[in-house]
């Protein structure tokens, strides 16, 4: 799905942000990126997000190589990828519910599709109860969850994390990768930048780690150190868990209403179709029925036209 191949970024100043860079990550996949501050993780996200280029070496994304892919197309590929951010990135004049919406709104889904999707979305993160709520009314870990809400609520295949949990205390930041480590299970990429190194330890992720712009590790099952992993769980009431069931519920009976109607229309214009040729075909053969009573009449009267011909 990605694959950096001898990738290098420098920038016009001269500064080396990434050197020689080799990896393939595959769909599915949860990844951690570590290292310093500095090493290289944000250059290696906003090449991914095409925000940068790489000065040489390919970076592929979905079989698109982005060096070369045209900026009309940035946008579409962009739409694919569910953007978290360590600052939040929240709009303080809209609610909860307005915030994830917003990514809807911006692909054109219609106001019924966008109700039912946020509020399901909304309950997978355990904040439905929110949705009217402003981002100055949220907890840090809200506010988090909120972002991992707007990142997933188009669908994409892959998410890229730069330090979910940079801003929020531990135990909240182990709720935020409890919550994509669910996600990643349901078969989304998942590319989290951090140097959050009790998190990485905890999880045995495949672990991909730079160092001042350079590759230096890419292990299967890693940590930052020796330390035993345990699995995180993203805690849920008995509650929460009836209301997402009962969305998701919703959202399932729509889409098949969906399909049923979509194909009712399909047959009905089929049906409208076939009709209108069968139409044309009687309206063929009652043509011809009127062409063969001319000629029939033509040749009942070419005899009485001879005959006064004949008399004269």
């Amino acid at each position: 799905m990605i694959e950096f191949r001898n990738a290098e970024k420098i920038y016009p100043n001269g500064a080396k942000a990434l050197t020689d860079i080799n990896f393939k990550i595959e769909s599915g996949e949860f990844v951690f990126c570590v290292g310093e501050s500095g090493a290289g993780k944000s250059t290696l996200i906003r090449l991914i997000t095409c925000e940068e280029r790489p000065s040489k070496g390919t970076v592929i994304l979905d079989n698109y190589e982005l060096s070369r892919l045209q900026k009309r197309l940035i946008p579409n590929l962009r739409r694919k990828i569910g953007m978290i951010f360590q600052d939040f990135r929240l709009i303080e004049s809209k609610t909860v519910f307005e915030n994830v919406a917003f990514a809807m709104e911006i692909m054109g889904a219609s106001k019924a599709q966008i109700k039912r999707r946020v509020s399901m979305v909304l309950s997978v993160v355990g904040l439905r109860d929110k949705a009217a709520h402003y981002p100055s009314e949220l907890s840090g870990g809200e506010a988090q969850r909120v972002g991992v809400a707007r990142a997933m609520i188009n669908n994409p295949g892959l998410i890229l994390a730069d330090e979910p949990t940079g801003n929020l205390d531990p135990v909240n930041g182990e709720a935020i990768l409890a919550l994509l480590e669910e996600i990643n299970r349901a078969g989304t990429t998942v590319i989290c930048c951090t140097h959050d190194a009790s998190l990485v330890n905890l999880m045995q992720k495949r672990v991909i780690e730079l160092d001042h712009g350079r590759l230096v590790r890419d292990e299967q099952c890693g940590a930052y150190t020796d330390f035993p992993g345990r699995e995180l769980s993203f805690e849920r009431s008995d509650a929460d868990i009836a209301e997402l069931d009962e969305a998701i519920h919703e959202n399932m009976f729509y889409e098949h209403q969906q399909r049923q109607d979509k194909r009712a229309k399909q047959s009905a214009e089929i049906k409208s179709m076939l009709d209108e040729d069968s139409r044309k075909r009687r309206n063929r053969l009652s043509l011809a029925e009127r062409i063969a009573k001319m000629r029939m009449l033509a040749e009942n009267i070419e005899p009485n036209d001879s005959e006064s011909k004949s008399d004269i």
